[in-house]
């Protein structure tokens, strides 16, 4: 399997000190920045949008990984690349013609990948799978930060893992939502690779040993 990766959610950073946590995140151990981006319709919440990504990118040493919870996504694709995105998911829920809104994102020049709600059925990833860079499985509701893991995700992730497997794949399985040093090294046992933290990490009393242990976790 791929290496296990770290993806800080900025959504929980310090908005008064972005770019201390910014610097942070590029010191420490992490390797993806994860960019929450809500548009308070597809989810009850609001985040940032493109002028923070700037700013974000403006000081980011590492990729960005934007995860649109956004309704029609297809129509700020080329706008999120402009801006510094690296990585691109946008979900399954959103968008009626998944397939153009992926090979939309890869002709910015990002890496492209789909979100799945909780109760999503896998099932609708079967042809897409190829071309996929990544599957984000969320495992807690989108649109707020801080909630509780919920468990039904280990068994989504090993079944997805079965089917990129069937497929002869290597598409990365990223979870978000409720990642702690408590139930990583599970994740990984069940087939994900890419972890997304936001309270668990920023909450913390030193963000940056946070990371360093759910790196090792991860990997170990």
């Amino acid at each position: 399997m791929s290496s296990k990766l770290i993806a800080p959610s900025i959504l929980a950073a310090d908005f008064g000190n972005l770019q201390r946590d910014i610097e942070m995140v590029n010191n420490s151990e992490a390797d993806w920045f994860h960019i929450d981006v809500m548009d308070g319709h597809f989810v009850p919440n609001i985040s940032y949008g493109m002028p923070v990504i700037a700013a974000i990118k403006k000081h980011a040493t590492k990729p960005l990984d934007v995860h649109l919870m956004i309704e029609k996504p297809e129509r700020y694709i080329e706008e999120f690349a402009k801006v510094g995105a690296d990585i691109i998911t946008v979900h399954y829920e959103s968008t009626v013609h998944l397939h153009r809104t992926l090979r939309q994102i890869k002709d910015a020049g990002c890496k492209a990948g789909v979100v799945l709600n909780i109760t999503t059925p896998l099932v609708v990833l079967e042809d897409i799978l190829p071309e996929c860079y990544m599957v984000l499985l969320m495992s807690i509701n989108p649109g707020f930060g801080g909630q509780k893991f919920e468990d039904v995700t280990y068994k989504r992730i090993k079944n997805l893992r079965q089917m990129i497997d069937a497929q002869g794949l290597d598409t990365r399985i990223e979870i978000d939502g409720g990642v702690t040093d408590q139930n990583i090294q599970r994740l990984v046992e069940a087939g994900a690779d890419t972890f997304v933290a936001g309270s668990h990490v920023f909450g913390s009393d030193n963000p940056t040993a946070t990371i360093k242990t759910l790196r090792e976790l991860a990997n170990s």
